[in-house]
C-alpha cells in the first residue's frame, strides 16, 4: 500500500479499488414511519476502521433524522454498470471539528474539495455486513 493513512491508496484488491474511485452512491436510512429515505452522496470507506463516511448539512433530512435515532441501521450502495456495492450498519451523526476534517479530507481524495459550510456534519456508518458482486478478495477489510 501507498497513500496517506488508506486515502488514495493504490490497492490490488477490487473492493477498495472500487470504493476509491469517484462513484456517486446512495444512502438509504429509516424515517420515522418505517419508510426509506434515499438519497444521492458521496461516500468514503475506511478500511482500517471498517467506516464509511458521508458528509452532509447539518440540517439535512437525512442528518436531522439519524440524530434522532442514533445507531439506526443504514446502508449505502454504488453501482457502475455491472459492478456494485453495498455497505451495511449502524450510523452516528458527528458534528466535533476533527471527526468532521477527516471525513471532507477523505471526500476530497475521492471526489473533490468540497465547498465550505460551517455546518456540515458527517454520518459514519460502522459497516457490519457487505454486499454486491464487488467484494474483497482478503481477510480485514471489512468485518
Amino acid at each position: 500500500m501507498t497513500g496517506e493513512e488508506g486515502v488514495g491508496v493504490v490497492e490490488s484488491d477490487p473492493f477498495l479499488v472500487f470504493w476509491g474511485e469517484r462513484h456517486l452512491c446512495t444512502l438509504a436510512s429509516p424515517r420515522p414511519d418505517g419508510s426509506l429515505h434515499q438519497v444521492p452522496v458521496g461516500v468514503t470507506y475506511d478500511p482500517e476502521r471498517h467506516l464509511a463516511r458521508v458528509i452532509s448539512s447539518g440540517s439535512s433530512y437525512k442528518v436531522v433524522n439519524l440524530e434522532a435515532r442514533p445507531g439506526s441501521l443504514v446502508s449505502v450502495c454504488q453501482v457502475e454498470g455491472r459492478r456494485w456495492s453495498t455497505l451495511e450498519g449502524r450510523a452516528w451523526v458527528r458534528r466535533d471539528p476533527e471527526a468532521v476534517a477527516e471525513a471532507v479530507r477523505r471526500y476530497a481524495v475521492r471526489y473533490r474539495e468540497p465547498r465550505v459550510n460551517p455546518d456540515r456534519a458527517v454520518i459514519e456508518i460502522a459497516v457490519s455486513r457487505v454486499m454486491g458482486n464487488v467484494r474483497p478478495e482478503r481477510e480485514g477489510i471489512v468485518p
